[in-house]
């Protein structure tokens, strides 16, 4: 990893790098005045590469004070111990913690409220390690030793506990995998910031579950309806005029020759009785 290498570059230059690589991610960056004066993530990133320059030579309290400073100015929270690479960059920034024991790649990506964590309370390694190229989003907490592979995302408000493998993408509380392995993505423009084109594996299992009771209830009707037709097949006798149900009655099949129209019947059926219970 870049971060731990001890052939890093100077620290000028990582400043550098770390300016002029806002430009590729944020499409509001205007100058590099306007970075320099208006970013807290490059507030904080340029107090941490000078706290933690301290922090490796022995000097402990000064930079511990010095990212205390940068905490309370920025509202980003990292620690001097903790290692990054190049072209480091936190957009917005607020409520981002990085803990002592993470390790940062190069070309890595941090939106707001992003929480390197750990998860032990031993002395060891016990925050996680991204590699290059990964991309974090907003309010994800990724915790314990772990390592988040080449170009991983890790989507909004997820969070993550497990090895990521390389060019993955991991959703969901716990953090799930979504993206088949040697899908990767296409990075034609440089950084992958597309952190909102992520699939929704409980609404697909959901989905899948709809399916499945669809087919479940297609089979139980066709059931069914054959059952009905073998019951209606040992059945004897002839179909009725008036219902249309099989009947055993041959007389319901008779043929009709009373010439009236039901309503007549119905209008000298009442005349009759009428008539009936008429006093005489």
């Amino acid at each position: 990893m870049a971060a731990a290498s001890d052939a890093a570059p100077g620290l000028i230059r990582l400043i550098k790098e770390d300016v002029l690589c806002v430009f590729d991610r944020d499409p509001a960056a205007r100058t590099v005045w306007e970075v320099m004066t208006c970013y807290p993530g490059i507030h904080a990133l340029i107090a941490h590469r000078l706290s933690h320059t301290l922090w490796k030579r022995g000097y402990r309290w000064p930079a511990r004070f010095l990212s205390y400073l940068s905490r309370a100015v920025t509202n980003i929270d990292i620690h001097p111990g903790a290692r990054i690479g190049r072209r480091f960059f936190i957009d917005h920034g607020a409520g981002v913690v990085i803990g002592e024991t993470a390790e940062v790649g190069n070309d890595v990506t941090l939106y707001h409220g992003v929480t390197l964590g750990g998860t032990s309370w031993n002395k060891g390694k016990r925050h996680p390690t991204l590699r290059d190229g990964v991309l974090v989003g907003s309010g994800a907490k990724i915790l314990g030793p772990i390592t988040v592979g080449v170009n991983a995302r890790v989507g909004a408000n997820s969070v993550v506990t497990k090895e990521v493998p390389d060019g993955m993408t991991v959703v969901g509380i716990p953090g799930r995998l979504v993206r088949p392995a040697g899908q990767g993505r296409d990075r034609q423009d440089g950084i992958d910031l597309d952190h909102h084109l992520m699939p929704d594996p409980v609404g697909k299992a959901i989905s899948c579950l709809i399916d499945h009771i669809n087919r479940i209830e297609a089979r139980l009707e066709a059931h069914a309806s054959a059952e009905e037709a073998e019951r209606l097949g040992h059945l004897s006798g002839v179909v009725c005029d008036s219902c249309g149900n099989v009947c055993d009655q041959d007389s319901c099949a008779a043929p009709d020759l009373d010439p009236r129209t039901p309503l007549e019947r119905a209008v000298e059926a009442a005349v009759s009785t009428a008539t009936l219970k008429r006093p005489h």
